[in-house]
């Protein structure tokens, strides 16, 4: 089964509607949706090489863009979406206490919650609530998710074939260290 959902992937990521696919998927999840765009943009990317900078400034433009949705859900929404938002993935608790650190560092949360596999959907919103400055909440959302997907960009277009080949003999190991990896994410969010 996990074979044919694979393979799906694969057929939908060298479709022509893909960007615009990616571009939802990165979109809605800055602001609400669970998965990363790096699930969609991995197999677009080994299914176009050569595009392989192209869809990485789709996946951040998008993110930056659905960042922005989520800062304004945090600044405008809060008490009837945001508060919703985040009651829904458990992180109330969490949610004030990264809501007290933006006084002192908020520009660093943001630069390195855009980087790394921590839910960006909470800094965005957080950012919006915290009232964090917008054009600095913009700059350090496209420098660090950026960074992340030209990163995951480059080191496909160097090593893609090799890595296709890895990824289709051990689907189910990484799928599985995939998952392992989300749900750390999210239990290290709940207990920081």
């Amino acid at each position: 089964m996990l074979r044919r959902v694979y393979d799906r992937v694969m057929r939908l990521a060298a479709g022509r509607r893909a960007p615009w696919v990616l571009g939802a998927v990165a979109f809605a999840e800055s602001s609400v949706f669970p998965i990363p765009p790096d699930a969609f943009m991995i197999p677009m990317v080994l299914a176009r090489p050569r595009e392989a900078f192209r869809i990485a400034l789709v996946a951040t433009v998008a993110s930056v863009a659905g960042g922005i949705l989520g800062y304004a859900i945090g600044y405008f929404l809060w008490e009837t979406v945001g508060r919703a938002i985040v009651a829904f993935y458990g992180y109330e608790a969490e949610f004030e206490r990264l809501r007290a650190l933006y006084r002192e560092w908020g520009l660093w949360i943001v630069a390195i919650a855009g980087f790394t596999p921590f839910p960006y959907k909470v800094v965005t919103i957080a950012s919006g609530v915290a009232g964090f400055s917008l054009p600095g909440f913009v700059l350090a959302s496209l420098v660090s998710r950026g960074a992340r997907f030209f990163l995951v960009a480059a080191i496909l277009f160097v090593w893609g074939e090799p890595v296709r080949a890895f990824v289709e003999r051990r689907l189910g190991l990484l799928t599985g260290l995939f998952v392992l990896l989300l749900i750390a994410g999210f239990l290290v969010l709940r207990h920081v």
